[in-house]
């Protein structure tokens, strides 16, 4: 064990006031594992013996992370180790991505720079050998390839990265989601590549981005707007310079399908690229500070952040990325806009004037507007432009100078930007302005855009340029209400808001304004877990969009909204379909087409009720007629064999996701059934294997992430169709076990909907082995996380894990966290769980970790009550050696029994210890029944405990310190009581107690107290008051 002992680790880096995590106490302990397993042997040896081991509950688990783990931390044994990993692995490397995976997104930062070096050979080698989903793996190290860095850690790791894409481009072009992303990431930190050493790096950089966009301008497409600010940002550098000039004069060169830059500029950029461009910690950080820090308390936090990232002249380029991602990302939910934590605009505020270079600042301008240059209320996410009015309205009194700049920023931008898109982007700011009027962030833009503290050159060109804005609005009132301006209110109170806040800080007002506004009423459609457009889609349709529809796909539709027979319509909608089909996957029919479907064809289908009542074959086939079912098959087939028109049918039903979001729940069904008949005849593997990549595919195209996507469509399917959602859980639990095992947010839907039926059907299917939704990894996490559900969600919860028999030592650390009176259901059950195991020490020390309770803790006494009829020796031990254990120093317990735990010196204290002892005690006081405190080894401990305890100490614990006998004669007592039994008197007397103190227990719960078993032949430890 030459791991546990030493002070340093061979994986991370570690200091005297940082802990390992449970993350990285398994990895390390699978890696010391492995060693003692493999030690001294040789290949075959260590191969013979791993198989052997893989047989081992869990052996599987241990012997793969112990892999892993020594391909980290022995460079020199790590090809060794990857050959034994390719040989055992069961599930192509799963667990060990995953893992990875986890460990470089969380934890890169703390490892040591050989496993650093490590990470990026093992990942190399993964690249390789074509193992599925290292491209997740790299999207992650890719993060910590900071942008506004050139300190030599990051250059490396930057060359790193850009060697081994060079050296895989091959690999690097067959997956669609890793391409644009590193062409994002390092499109975005050329222009940090500006020094002189740095001429051979960024060389190398300019021909692999102008490689693979000369290349693959087509995949690239996808980021969007963005892809035109990052080029603008280079556009200098002689290979970029020839790329515009194709751009905006022969796009037709770069891709078919590429028409000109408007098409980029129109495309909403989706947030995983501008969530990529933040190491992992720095969105920790961020997201902190907009979620936790309360408004005139962030000043210290925003230095910190300061010192630690913006510090160096080089950094003021990140300040762009924060702003984009606070922009596009961070969309706070409505109790959070109306909390006092700080807004996003004062965040943005901060960073735009502690910014100290004149390029900086004006990018840093144009990523706060830039989604206003062309911004659509169809398409669009309001939540996009909110922060950068907010910023110009708030700061017009602290701050003229700011909104001065902004307002001045704002206006010469639509002549600027790109003179023949001119009218595009005076359009999009218009609509933006409009918006923001129309969904009530501020009543008037009057005060903003003729204000006396502005320059009366500014304000005059501000009239000229938003003449419209400028104009006093038709219902004005000097008595102006919360009401008037369209803030809701809530019982009668009205509601605080963080967009208007009187405080001191920067870009806080100073005195009130009537005409400030909540914003809460802008998110009732958006749940913040995607980047769908916020606002509502119209229903009526627009003539001049329908129009785009013509030919025989008009009449089609035509035809499809006039029929009511169900087969006739199915019918239809195939003929619909093949049209549809031939389409490009860009084609602007296809949001109209949508728009048309929701209104007028599919309304009806899509919020039915469609799972029946009997279930068997025949009904499931029946329930799957319908028009929108037919999309979904075909989308199925286009997967299946020829995928000619599968991009255009995903999106498609993206745009109707974006309408009607049963969609989702809809396609799962759908795929279920169909995958129920196609095993009958096809391979079970494969057919399950397709469900899962269409349905991935539809994530992808929505811009979700799997398990946000599962959620949402849960969320969806449970308002609407409960026995639906039931039916579709096992299948999810097993074709997505990475986004769904352990994931809260999706179990608290199920459990908030189901009955006791339902339970029980659950609970059967966990039991035959069909339905596994829980693992012991990170379930500490998910067990905390649901002690603020309801009580019946709780009691449903634990009755799944017990069905899933996880021991109770995964659950057992769980109970220090517990408060008896407020997390009642888990302490029951947890309770039950313990009833049924024998004591050991580490039940012992988790129950007196806890807190000590004034009139004492009912579940300490419960549980050493219960364990003492049976085992009172074996519970005297473990009390007494963890009493002991406080005092290391001084512990006279140097030959231990082999059967007792080494207990850790930390948790509990000796207090803890010390203050159960004395309130379990005060109980069994009551009734005369001091059987526990009277053993020989707990004496020896309360002896030793007063010994070392301080004047405080014993003072407090005087009475407890009271029951010891002199040491001297419990040193004389056991030498003549050593081989003897003791005297029938005393055993005698002994049992009275026991059958006094049993009788009066039953009066009540809270007075039973600790007895002694009746067992003879162990009197002899048993010190009673008759003695």
């Amino acid at each position: 064990m030459e791991l546990a002992k030493s002070p340093t680790s061979k994986l991370f880096v570690t200091s005297a006031v940082e802990i390992r995590d449970e993350f990285e106490e398994k990895l390390e302990r699978n890696y010391q594992y492995l060693q003692n397993l493999t030690s001294g042997l040789s290949d075959k040896e260590s191969h013979d013996v791993l198989n052997n081991a893989l047989l081992k509950d869990k052996g599987y688990d241990d012997v793969s992370i112990g892999l892993l783990g020594t391909i980290l931390a022995e460079p020199q044994n790590a090809a060794k180790c990857y050959t034994h990993l390719t040989l055992i692995t069961r599930d192509g490397m799963g667990l060990v991505l995953a893992h990875l995976s986890q460990l470089v997104l969380e934890r890169f930062l703390r490892l040591i720079e050989a496993a650093k070096i490590q990470v990026l050979w093992l990942v190399k080698e993964m690249i390789k050998n074509a193992v599925s989903n290292v491209d997740n793996v790299c999207l992650n190290l890719m993060r910590h390839a900071a942008g506004g860095d050139v300190l030599p850690k990051n250059i490396s790791l930057i060359e790193a990265l850009l060697d081994m894409f060079i050296e895989y481009r091959g690999w690097l072009e067959k997956h669609p989601v890793l391409l644009p992303s590193v062409i994002y990431t390092y499109l975005r930190i050329i222009e940090d590549h500006n020094a002189p050493y740095l001429t051979a790096l960024r060389q190398k950089e300019v021909t692999f981005v102008i490689g693979l966009l000369r290349e693959r301008f087509a995949e690239c497409m996808v980021i969007g707007r963005d892809l035109v600010r990052l080029l603008q940002n280079v556009a200098r550098i002689p290979e970029f310079e020839q790329l515009w000039r194709d751009i905006l004069a022969n796009p037709k060169s770069l891709s078919p399908t590429f028409t000109g830059v408007l098409q980029l500029l129109q495309t909403r950029t989706s947030r995983r690229y501008l969530q990529s461009r933040l190491t992992p910690d720095m969105e920790r950080k961020l997201v902190f500070l907009t979620s936790q820090v309360r408004f005139g308390n962030h000043k210290r936090y925003q230095d910190w952040f300061q010192r630690q990232y913006l510090a160096t002249p080089e950094s003021q380029s990140l300040r762009c990325d924060m702003i984009r991602f606070i922009v596009g990302v961070i969309h706070p939910t409505n109790e959070l806009l109306c909390s006092e934590i700080i807004p996003r605009w004062a965040v943005i505020g901060w960073l735009l004037t502690t910014c100290t270079s004149t390029v900086a600042v004006s990018n840093a301008k144009l990523a706060l507007f830039y989604d206003w240059l062309f911004f659509d209320s169809d398409r669009d996410n309001i939540m996009n432009i909110e922060p950068a009015i907010l910023v110009m309205h708030h700061s017009m009194r602290s701050h003229p100078p700011v909104s001065a700049t902004l307002l001045d920023f704002l206006c010469r931008i639509i002549s600027n930007f790109y003179p023949p898109l001119a009218d595009k982007v005076r359009t999009g700011i218009f609509s933006s302005l409009k918006q923001i009027l129309d969904k009530r962030v501020l009543p008037s833009l009057l005060h903003l855009f003729d204000n006396t503290k502005l320059d009366r050159d500014l304000r005059n060109m501000i009239r000229t340029t938003f003449k419209e804005f400028c104009v006093q609005p038709m219902e004005s009132s000097s008595k102006a209400t919360a009401e008037d301006f369209g803030a809701p209110k809530i019982d009668g109170e009205n509601e605080f808001n963080n967009h208007i806040l009187d405080s001191e800080p920067a870009f806080s007002d100073d005195e009130e304004e009537s005409a400030a506004v909540p914003s809460q009423h802008l998110h009732e459609d958006d749940t913040d877990d995607d980047d769908i457009p916020l606002v509502k889609l119209k229903e009526k349709s627009d003539k001049g969009n329908d129009q785009i529809i013509d030919g025989p796909m008009r009449s089609a539709l035509n035809r499809l909204q006039s029929e009511k027979e169900k087969e006739k319509r199915c019918q239809l909608m195939e003929a619909l379909i093949e049209h549809v089909v031939l389409l490009n996957e860009d084609s602007e029919v296809i949001p109209v087409l949508a728009k048309a479907l929701c209104a007028n064809v599919l309304q009806e289908d899509l919020k039915s009720i469609v799972f029946p009542n009997n279930v068997n074959e025949q009904t499931l086939q029946d329930s799957i007629r319908s028009p929108v079912f037919v999309i979904f098959k075909f989308l199925y087939l286009r997967c299946t064999s020829d995928d000619t028109g599968k991009q255009t049918l995903l999106r498609l039903l993206a745009e109707i996701h974006n309408i009607q979001c049963n969609v989702g729940y809809l396609l799962l069904y759908f795929l279920k059934i169909q995958v129920r008949s196609d095993q009958k005849r096809d391979e079970s593997t494969k057919v399950n294997t397709l469900k899962i990549s269409v349905y991935k595919e539809f994530c992808q195209n929505v811009e979700k992430k799997v398990d946000n996507c599962l959620y949402d469509d849960l969320n969806a399917c449970h308002a609407t169709e409960n026995n639906l959602m039931l039916f579709l859980v096992p299948d999810l639990y097993k074709d997505f076990k990475q986004q769904t095992v352990n994931n809260a947010q999706i179990l608290r839907v199920i459990l908030s909907t189901i009955d006791a039926t339902q339970l029980q059907d659950l609970v059967g299917k966990i039991m035959q082995g069909r339905l596994m939704m829980f693992k012991t990894d990170s379930l500490q996490s998910l067990l905390k996380t649901s002690l603020n559900w309801e009580s019946i969600e709780q009691f449903f919860l634990w009755q799944l894990v017990q069905a899933h028999d996880i021991s109770v030592e995964s659950i057992i650390p769980l109970i220090s966290h517990l408060d008896y009176a407020q997390h009642a259901e888990a302490l029951t059950a947890i309770t039950l769980m313990l009833k049924q195991e024998k004591p050991t020490a580490d039940f012992v020390k988790y129950l007196f970790s806890r807190d000590v309770r004034d009139k004492g803790d009912p579940l300490v006494f419960t549980m050493i009550r219960h364990w003492c009829d049976s085992y009172i020796d074996k519970v005297g031990e473990l009390v007494a050696s963890l009493l002991s254990t406080r005092y290391p120093a001084t512990s006279p317990n140097k030959r231990k029994r082999s059967n007792v735990k080494s207990i850790s010196s930390a948790v509990p204290s000796a207090d803890q210890v010390l203050g159960h002892l004395d309130q379990l005690r005060v109980r069994c006081e009551r009734h005369n029944a001091l059987a526990l405190y009277n053993l020989d080894s707990m004496q020896k401990a309360l002896v030793l405990a007063q010994n070392n305890s301080n004047d405080s100490q014993k003072k407090q614990f005087s009475d407890l310190f009271a029951l010891t006998e002199d040491e001297d004669t419990i040193t004389t007592k056991n030498k003549v009581s050593r081989g003897r039994k003791p005297a029938s008197k005393s055993a005698a007397a002994n049992k009275r107690n026991a059958k006094e103190v049993s009788e009066s227990s039953e009066d009540t719960s809270e007075e039973e107290e600790i007895v002694k078993p009746k067992q003879a032949k162990k009197r002899k430890k048993v010190m009673s008051d008759s003695d």
